[in-house]
Protein backbone atom coordinates (compact mmCIF):
# COMPACT_ATOMS: atom_id res chain seq x y z
CA UNK A 1 0.00 0.00 0.00
CA UNK A 2 1.58 3.22 -1.16
CA UNK A 3 1.95 6.01 1.96
CA UNK A 4 1.05 9.20 1.33
CA UNK A 5 3.41 12.06 2.19
CA UNK A 6 3.34 16.46 1.78
CA UNK A 7 -0.11 16.69 3.29
CA UNK A 8 0.64 18.72 5.93
CA UNK A 9 1.06 21.67 3.87
CA UNK A 10 -1.94 21.67 2.41
CA UNK A 11 -4.06 21.12 5.56
CA UNK A 12 -2.47 24.68 7.09
CA UNK A 13 -3.03 26.23 3.65
CA UNK A 14 -4.89 29.60 5.00
CA UNK A 15 -7.75 28.63 2.09
CA UNK A 16 -7.80 25.51 3.90
CA UNK A 17 -8.25 27.08 6.79
CA UNK A 18 -11.11 29.65 5.75
CA UNK A 19 -12.89 26.18 4.01
CA UNK A 20 -12.53 24.46 7.29
CA UNK A 21 -14.11 27.21 9.18
CA UNK A 22 -16.65 27.67 6.73
CA UNK A 23 -17.75 23.97 7.30
CA UNK A 24 -17.08 23.87 10.82
CA UNK A 25 -19.95 26.63 11.26
CA UNK A 26 -22.29 25.22 9.44
CA UNK A 27 -25.93 25.05 11.77
CA UNK A 28 -23.82 26.69 14.71
CA UNK A 29 -24.01 30.43 13.31
CA UNK A 30 -25.81 31.68 16.81
CA UNK A 31 -23.16 29.85 18.80
CA UNK A 32 -20.90 31.33 21.55
CA UNK A 33 -17.76 29.77 19.84
CA UNK A 34 -18.77 30.57 16.83
CA UNK A 35 -19.87 34.69 17.25
CA UNK A 36 -16.43 34.94 19.56
CA UNK A 37 -14.36 33.95 17.21
CA UNK A 38 -16.07 35.88 14.46
CA UNK A 39 -15.22 38.85 16.18
CA UNK A 40 -11.66 38.45 15.04
CA UNK A 41 -12.19 36.16 12.27
CA UNK A 42 -9.54 37.18 9.77
CA UNK A 43 -6.77 36.98 12.52
CA UNK A 44 -7.45 33.64 14.53
CA UNK A 45 -7.12 32.01 11.44
CA UNK A 46 -3.96 33.52 10.86
CA UNK A 47 -3.08 33.36 14.26
CA UNK A 48 -4.48 29.31 14.07
CA UNK A 49 -1.87 29.09 10.63
CA UNK A 50 1.24 30.08 12.82
CA UNK A 51 0.55 28.16 15.38
CA UNK A 52 0.22 25.23 13.01
CA UNK A 53 3.39 26.26 10.71
CA UNK A 54 5.59 26.31 14.19
CA UNK A 55 3.61 22.79 15.34
CA UNK A 56 2.71 24.82 18.42
CA UNK A 57 -0.81 23.79 18.40
CA UNK A 58 -2.16 21.98 21.21
CA UNK A 59 -5.71 20.69 21.84
CA UNK A 60 -7.84 22.63 23.97
CA UNK A 61 -8.91 21.26 27.38
CA UNK A 62 -12.29 19.33 26.97
CA UNK A 63 -15.53 20.40 28.52
CA UNK A 64 -17.29 16.76 29.41
CA UNK A 65 -20.87 15.81 29.94
CA UNK A 66 -23.02 13.30 29.68
CA UNK A 67 -25.88 12.36 27.72
CA UNK A 68 -28.94 9.60 28.73
CA UNK A 69 -30.64 8.95 25.54
CA UNK A 70 -30.17 6.44 23.66
CA UNK A 71 -27.87 5.39 26.36
CA UNK A 72 -25.76 6.63 28.87
CA UNK A 73 -22.38 8.32 27.30
CA UNK A 74 -19.72 10.65 28.39
CA UNK A 75 -19.44 13.42 25.49
CA UNK A 76 -16.02 15.40 24.76
CA UNK A 77 -16.67 18.86 23.65
CA UNK A 78 -14.11 21.04 22.10
CA UNK A 79 -14.20 25.05 21.42
CA UNK A 80 -14.94 25.89 18.00
CA UNK A 81 -11.98 27.87 17.86
CA UNK A 82 -8.81 26.60 17.35
CA UNK A 83 -9.79 22.98 17.98
CA UNK A 84 -13.22 22.15 15.68
CA UNK A 85 -11.47 24.42 12.87
CA UNK A 86 -8.26 21.95 12.69
CA UNK A 87 -10.34 18.98 12.69
CA UNK A 88 -12.22 20.27 9.89
CA UNK A 89 -9.06 21.38 8.02
CA UNK A 90 -7.46 17.83 8.56
CA UNK A 91 -10.57 15.42 6.95
CA UNK A 92 -10.89 18.23 4.21
CA UNK A 93 -7.51 16.49 3.17
CA UNK A 94 -7.49 13.24 4.73
CA UNK A 95 -10.72 12.49 4.17
CA UNK A 96 -11.03 11.49 0.45
CA UNK A 97 -7.80 9.54 1.74
CA UNK A 98 -9.27 7.50 3.97
CA UNK A 99 -13.01 6.94 2.57
CA UNK A 100 -11.43 4.89 -0.23
CA UNK A 101 -10.16 2.48 2.44
CA UNK A 102 -13.33 1.43 3.98
CA UNK A 103 -15.30 -0.85 2.06
CA UNK A 104 -19.16 -0.31 0.86
CA UNK A 105 -21.10 -1.70 3.44
CA UNK A 106 -19.74 0.62 6.37
CA UNK A 107 -22.06 3.15 6.75
CA UNK A 108 -21.60 5.56 9.60
CA UNK A 109 -20.70 9.12 9.16
CA UNK A 110 -19.52 8.93 5.47
CA UNK A 111 -20.89 11.03 3.24
CA UNK A 112 -23.37 9.81 0.49
CA UNK A 113 -24.30 6.77 2.64
CA UNK A 114 -25.45 7.14 6.62
CA UNK A 115 -28.45 5.13 7.55
CA UNK A 116 -30.74 5.11 5.03
CA UNK A 117 -27.96 3.47 2.48
CA UNK A 118 -27.46 0.70 5.21
CA UNK A 119 -31.37 0.40 5.23
CA UNK A 120 -31.74 0.70 1.21
CA UNK A 121 -28.77 -2.33 1.10
CA UNK A 122 -29.68 -4.29 3.51
CA UNK A 123 -33.75 -4.71 2.74
CA UNK A 124 -32.00 -5.32 -0.93
CA UNK A 125 -30.30 -8.57 0.84
CA UNK A 126 -33.28 -9.71 2.16
CA UNK A 127 -35.47 -9.62 -0.52
CA UNK A 128 -33.54 -10.59 -3.17
CA UNK A 129 -31.74 -14.12 -1.43
CA UNK A 130 -33.81 -15.08 0.97
CA UNK A 131 -32.10 -18.39 0.93
CA UNK A 132 -28.53 -17.09 2.19
CA UNK A 133 -30.16 -14.57 4.35
CA UNK A 134 -32.19 -17.33 6.81
CA UNK A 135 -29.83 -16.60 9.76
CA UNK A 136 -28.51 -13.48 11.24
CA UNK A 137 -25.36 -12.88 13.30
CA UNK A 138 -25.67 -9.36 15.49
CA UNK A 139 -22.70 -7.60 17.52
CA UNK A 140 -21.42 -4.68 18.80
CA UNK A 141 -18.11 -3.85 20.84
CA UNK A 142 -18.19 -3.39 24.34
CA UNK A 143 -17.37 0.12 24.91
CA UNK A 144 -16.45 0.81 21.56
CA UNK A 145 -15.16 3.90 21.48
CA UNK A 146 -13.30 4.37 25.01
CA UNK A 147 -11.66 0.63 24.13
CA UNK A 148 -9.79 2.32 21.09
CA UNK A 149 -6.49 1.00 21.72
CA UNK A 150 -3.99 4.49 20.92
CA UNK A 151 -1.08 2.51 19.77
CA UNK A 152 -2.74 0.73 17.60
CA UNK A 153 -4.76 3.68 16.15
CA UNK A 154 -1.42 4.89 15.31
CA UNK A 155 -0.66 2.34 13.32
CA UNK A 156 -3.10 1.63 11.17
CA UNK A 157 -3.05 5.91 10.02
CA UNK A 158 0.97 5.12 9.41
CA UNK A 159 -0.46 2.29 7.17
CA UNK A 160 -1.53 5.30 4.72
CA UNK A 161 0.19 8.53 6.19
CA UNK A 162 4.02 8.80 5.90
CA UNK A 163 4.18 12.56 6.53
CA UNK A 164 6.12 13.09 9.70
CA UNK A 165 4.46 16.77 10.79
CA UNK A 166 0.79 15.84 10.28
CA UNK A 167 1.54 12.75 12.22
CA UNK A 168 2.73 14.18 14.76
CA UNK A 169 -0.27 16.50 14.86
CA UNK A 170 -2.59 13.62 14.70
CA UNK A 171 -0.50 11.46 17.48
CA UNK A 172 -0.85 14.66 19.69
CA UNK A 173 -5.01 15.04 19.37
CA UNK A 174 -5.12 10.99 19.90
CA UNK A 175 -3.16 11.11 23.36
CA UNK A 176 -5.37 14.70 24.42
CA UNK A 177 -8.28 12.30 26.15
CA UNK A 178 -8.53 7.79 26.80
CA UNK A 179 -9.80 6.14 23.54
CA UNK A 180 -11.21 8.03 21.42
CA UNK A 181 -13.57 10.36 22.52
CA UNK A 182 -17.39 10.56 21.60
CA UNK A 183 -18.08 14.06 20.26
CA UNK A 184 -14.75 15.24 18.14
CA UNK A 185 -15.15 15.53 14.55
CA UNK A 186 -11.91 13.71 13.75
CA UNK A 187 -13.46 10.81 16.47
CA UNK A 188 -15.88 9.21 13.67
CA UNK A 189 -12.87 8.77 11.34
CA UNK A 190 -10.85 7.29 13.85
CA UNK A 191 -13.45 4.89 15.09
CA UNK A 192 -14.15 3.93 11.08
CA UNK A 193 -10.70 3.48 10.52
CA UNK A 194 -10.03 1.64 13.46
CA UNK A 195 -12.37 -1.43 12.20
CA UNK A 196 -11.69 -0.92 8.12
CA UNK A 197 -9.05 -3.52 8.31
CA UNK A 198 -11.21 -5.71 10.04
CA UNK A 199 -13.87 -5.22 7.43
CA UNK A 200 -11.26 -5.81 4.68
CA UNK A 201 -10.28 -9.27 6.75
CA UNK A 202 -13.75 -10.27 7.05
CA UNK A 203 -14.75 -9.78 3.42
CA UNK A 204 -11.68 -10.61 1.24
CA UNK A 205 -10.31 -13.69 3.51
CA UNK A 206 -13.59 -14.75 4.97
CA UNK A 207 -15.22 -14.17 2.08
CA UNK A 208 -18.47 -12.87 3.92
CA UNK A 209 -20.76 -11.95 1.68
CA UNK A 210 -23.62 -9.97 3.48
CA UNK A 211 -21.85 -7.79 5.96
CA UNK A 212 -23.09 -4.53 6.83
CA UNK A 213 -21.51 -2.27 9.87
CA UNK A 214 -22.67 0.97 11.08
CA UNK A 215 -19.91 2.74 13.45
CA UNK A 216 -19.53 -1.05 15.89
CA UNK A 217 -23.01 -2.15 15.27
CA UNK A 218 -22.62 -5.15 12.85
CA UNK A 219 -24.96 -7.65 11.26
CA UNK A 220 -24.35 -10.45 9.01
CA UNK A 221 -26.62 -12.64 6.88
CA UNK A 222 -26.10 -16.14 6.02
CA UNK A 223 -28.07 -19.44 5.12
CA UNK A 224 -26.63 -21.60 7.80
CA UNK A 225 -26.45 -20.86 11.61
CA UNK A 226 -23.27 -23.10 12.25
CA UNK A 227 -21.45 -21.02 10.40
CA UNK A 228 -22.50 -17.94 11.59
CA UNK A 229 -21.55 -19.66 15.34
CA UNK A 230 -17.99 -20.45 13.67
CA UNK A 231 -17.44 -16.86 12.10
CA UNK A 232 -18.09 -15.40 15.44
CA UNK A 233 -15.00 -17.60 17.39
CA UNK A 234 -12.73 -15.99 14.27
CA UNK A 235 -14.17 -12.56 14.77
CA UNK A 236 -13.83 -12.29 18.24
CA UNK A 237 -10.38 -13.91 17.95
CA UNK A 238 -9.66 -11.26 15.37
CA UNK A 239 -10.64 -8.16 17.24
CA UNK A 240 -9.09 -9.52 20.70
CA UNK A 241 -5.68 -10.01 18.90
CA UNK A 242 -5.47 -7.41 16.33
CA UNK A 243 -7.52 -4.37 18.07
CA UNK A 244 -7.78 -5.26 21.66
CA UNK A 245 -11.14 -5.06 21.48
CA UNK A 246 -14.34 -7.07 22.98
CA UNK A 247 -17.68 -8.38 22.01
CA UNK A 248 -20.67 -7.46 24.25
CA UNK A 249 -21.91 -10.72 25.38
CA UNK A 250 -25.56 -9.65 24.17
CA UNK A 251 -24.68 -10.86 20.45
CA UNK A 252 -27.80 -12.80 18.85
CA UNK A 253 -27.92 -15.57 16.03
CA UNK A 254 -31.13 -16.40 15.59
CA UNK A 255 -33.57 -16.86 12.37
CA UNK A 256 -34.85 -13.28 10.53
CA UNK A 257 -38.40 -14.86 10.04
CA UNK A 258 -38.82 -14.88 13.82
CA UNK A 259 -38.10 -11.81 15.31
CA UNK A 260 -36.42 -9.45 12.72
CA UNK A 261 -33.08 -7.56 12.24
CA UNK A 262 -32.93 -4.68 14.71
CA UNK A 263 -30.66 -2.50 13.15
CA UNK A 264 -29.64 1.62 12.55
CA UNK A 265 -33.34 2.53 13.93
CA UNK A 266 -35.34 -0.09 12.62
CA UNK A 267 -36.46 -3.52 12.25
CA UNK A 268 -35.96 -5.97 9.15
CA UNK A 269 -37.97 -8.92 7.92
CA UNK A 270 -37.89 -10.56 4.23
CA UNK A 271 -41.02 -9.45 3.40
CA UNK A 272 -41.66 -5.60 5.48
CA UNK A 273 -39.79 -2.89 7.62
CA UNK A 274 -40.75 -1.88 10.76
CA UNK A 275 -39.59 1.23 12.90
CA UNK A 276 -37.80 0.39 16.06
CA UNK A 277 -40.17 0.47 19.31
CA UNK A 278 -38.49 3.35 20.94
CA UNK A 279 -38.47 5.20 17.85
CA UNK A 280 -42.25 4.78 17.55
CA UNK A 281 -43.24 5.38 20.65
CA UNK A 282 -42.06 8.92 20.96
CA UNK A 283 -43.32 9.45 17.77
CA UNK A 284 -46.61 8.73 19.56
CA UNK A 285 -46.26 10.27 22.41
CA UNK A 286 -45.63 13.55 20.43
CA UNK A 287 -48.78 13.01 18.48
CA UNK A 288 -50.71 12.19 21.12
CA UNK A 289 -49.58 15.88 22.47
CA UNK A 290 -50.05 17.30 19.28
CA UNK A 291 -53.50 16.19 18.94
CA UNK A 292 -55.74 18.37 20.88
CA UNK A 293 -53.82 21.45 20.03
CA UNK A 294 -55.82 23.51 17.00
CA UNK A 295 -52.72 24.25 15.08
CA UNK A 296 -51.99 24.71 11.01
CA UNK A 297 -50.63 21.63 9.06
CA UNK A 298 -46.83 23.22 9.08
CA UNK A 299 -46.09 23.35 12.23
CA UNK A 300 -47.86 20.22 12.85
CA UNK A 301 -45.33 18.76 10.31
CA UNK A 302 -42.48 20.74 11.41
CA UNK A 303 -43.24 19.38 14.74
CA UNK A 304 -43.08 15.69 13.56
CA UNK A 305 -40.82 16.23 10.67
CA UNK A 306 -37.76 14.09 12.14
CA UNK A 307 -40.53 10.85 12.26
CA UNK A 308 -42.10 11.60 9.15
CA UNK A 309 -38.44 11.24 7.82
CA UNK A 310 -38.45 7.83 9.84
CA UNK A 311 -41.60 6.56 8.67
CA UNK A 312 -40.78 7.45 5.20
CA UNK A 313 -38.42 4.52 4.93
CA UNK A 314 -40.31 1.56 6.23
CA UNK A 315 -44.11 0.18 6.33
CA UNK A 316 -45.72 2.67 8.46
CA UNK A 317 -48.59 3.70 6.73
CA UNK A 318 -50.64 2.43 9.09
CA UNK A 319 -48.97 3.61 11.98
CA UNK A 320 -49.55 7.24 10.24
CA UNK A 321 -52.71 6.84 9.34
CA UNK A 322 -53.91 5.89 13.27
CA UNK A 323 -51.53 8.55 15.17
CA UNK A 324 -52.31 11.56 13.63
CA UNK A 325 -55.02 13.27 12.90
CA UNK A 326 -57.21 12.38 9.62
CA UNK A 327 -56.71 15.73 7.75
CA UNK A 328 -52.98 16.19 8.77
CA UNK A 329 -52.31 12.60 7.72
CA UNK A 330 -54.09 13.46 3.65
CA UNK A 331 -51.77 16.53 3.78
CA UNK A 332 -48.27 14.26 4.25
CA UNK A 333 -49.33 11.73 1.16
Amino acid sequence: MKRLGNLYDKIIDIDNLKLADEKARKGKLKSYGVIKHDKNRDENILKLQRMLIENKYTTSDYHIFKIYEPKEREIYQLPYYPDRIVHHAIMNILEPIWVKIFIKNTYSCIKGKGIHAAVRDLKYALKSDRENTKYCLKLDIRKFYPSIDHDILKSLIRKKIKDKQLLALLDEIIESAPGVPIGNYLSQYFANLYLSYFDHWLKEVKHVKYYFRYADDIVILHGDKDYLHCLLVDMKDYLHDNLNLTVKQNYQIFPVSSRGIDFVGYVFFHTHTLMRKSIKKNMCRKAARLKNKNIAIKPYKQALCSWIGWAEHCNSKNLLKTILKKEYYESLL
